[in-house]
């Protein structure tokens, strides 16, 4: 009998989507798989946030800008795509944090915030010593009796008072995951905090012994924690893209309808074209999933979870017009203390170096958090002078950038509110019942960062190939 080719279509052009599209024509060859893979993307071009512009001899990430060195599953990725010749590490520098309009240094052995040397936390000048004294209570006080999911917030306060929660770890995890620290959940962002507390009880203690938990990207920056491309991140996009020849990708098509049809898949195009699939990847952010399910009752919670909209602001200077910012800093994050727009500052040209012309320097500033996203809505000029005025503060620059880069990220960042998981978890399961064949995978489920959607990409190709294994055993 011969073997029925299955059709599978992966929705979704970003980083979860392409690699989902690559593992699946990648292990349906290497096992003898009959696959046909389609992959659908509604603007036109790949890559979702990760797009690199190249400019008067710089080179711009408009987006995500890196991944970790230490990542496995991209490492994996990149040696496979044979592009491992073209990776660059990242510099050395300190991190800073803007607290009350002046910048003070992360303390060394910080993991988060939550300081793991007693020597730097104490020389530190972010706290007073009374902030000091109240974080030490940490080391005394019992594990909490809370063990379900909580807001970051009331958790870190609980262990080390607000001046130190509001002078560090705020401005971090805001950094990080654009939220409300008294929203975001625990368990979805950074639960290694309540593992450690149960099991050590005191959190500084714990992470201190625990360093294998504690990613590098939370700490003091080190010389190459992070990897990217000599020309950018859209280098790993255009070498998985390339890759794609055997599968049929279609740009500037969207999805406006999902339809069951005796086991299958019935994807309506905005094109007037309808594609019948054996399985469906949806990477898209839930903003644009959730209303192809509205019609079935599927997915309701997920219209609750919120989506912060962010802009970056790329500005270029003369390294001579920047009096005050140390050669070697690779960056700043903002106290909500602080008198700033901004909510975080990468000296691009210390992180990467070799992406930035000599004598030159380049600050990507991020704007919008939640609860001041209206500035992201503001005429480009009014950005850059917004963010001119605040780097002009911080750093006391004395001339006009040479250019600014504007992009903005509409509902880019999802909240993981609390109670995140569950509800991701009991979306999957409604899917699952109602459409077995639908996968919905992607940065507002699970996994920031690339690394996190490259795994999920993965994870969801293997199940298919699972599938298809199993569908051949039982034909035999």
């Amino acid at each position: 009998m011969a073997e029925r080719t299955r059709k599978v279509a992966v929705v979704g052009g970003g980083i979860t989507g392409l690699s989902a599209a690559y593992y699946l024509q990648k292990h349906a060859k290497e096992h003898g798989v009959s696959l046909e893979v389609t992959l659908i993307e509604a603007t036109h071009r790949l890559g979702g946030k990760i797009q690199t512009l190249r400019k008067d001899g710089f080179v711009i990430e408009r987006g995500s800008d890196s991944f970790l060195s230490r990542t496995k599953n991209i490492n994996a990725l990149v040696k496979d795509l044979g592009i491992e010749d073209q990776l660059v590490e990242s510099g050395a520098g300190e991190t800073y944090v803007m607290v009350e309009d002046k910048l003070h240094p992360v303390p060394k052995g910080s993991v988060m915030g939550v300081p793991t040397a007693v020597g730097p936390f104490l020389a530190s000048a972010l706290y007073s010593w009374s902030g000091k004294v109240r974080a030490a209570v940490d080391l005394i006080l019992p594990k909490s009796k809370k063990t379900t999911d909580q807001p970051v917030g009331p958790f870190v306060r609980r262990r080390f008072g607000n001046e130190v929660v509001e002078n560090l770890i705020e401005p971090l995890f805001s950094g990080f995951f654009s939220g409300d620290i008294d929203r975001l959940s625990l368990d979805a962002t950074f639960p290694a905090f309540q593992e450690i507390e149960q099991q050590h009880r005191s959190l500084i203690y714990g992470m201190k012994k625990a360093e294998r938990i504690c990613p590098d990207e939370y700490t003091t920056n080190k010389k190459g924690v992070f990897r990217s491309f000599k020309n950018g991140l859209e280098t790993l996009v255009s070498a998985i893209e390339k890759e794609l020849s055997g599968s049929t990708v279609l740009k500037g098509v969207k999805v406006v309808q999902i339809a069951e049809n005796n086991g299958k898949a019935v994807l309506k195009l905005n094109n007037e074209s309808t594609l019948v699939v054996d399985d469906v990847i949806f990477a898209l952010p839930h903003t644009k999933v959730q209303p192809l399910f509205e019609p079935y009752g599927l997915l309701e919670e997920l219209k609750a979870m919120p989506a912060t909209s962010v802009a970056t602001v790329s500005m270029a200077f003369p390294a001579e017009a920047v009096r005050e910012f140390a050669d070697q800093a690779m960056g700043f994050v903002v106290a909500r203390n602080s008198d700033l727009s901004i909510t975080a500052c990468i000296a691009s040209h210390c992180k990467w170096p070799s992406q930035t012309p000599e004598g030159k320097m380049l600050f990507k500033a991020f704007i919008g958090r939640v609860g001041d996203e209206a500035v992201v809505e503001l005429s480009d000029k009014e950005i850059e002078k917004t963010v001119l005025a605040d780097l002009q503060k911080a750093m006391a620059i004395e001339a006009d950038p040479e250019f600014t880069i504007v992009s903005r990220w509409s509902e880019a960042m999802p909240q993981y509110l609390v109670g995140h998981k569950e509800r991701v978890e009991k979306a999957r399961r409604e899917v699952e019942k109602n459409f077995p064949m639908v996968q919905i995978i992607g940065s507002s489920f699970e996994g920031f960062g690339l690394q996190g959607c490259v795994a999920q990409g993965k994870a969801a190709a293997q199940q298919i190939l699972g599938n298809c294994q199993l569908e051949q055993e039982k034909r035999r």
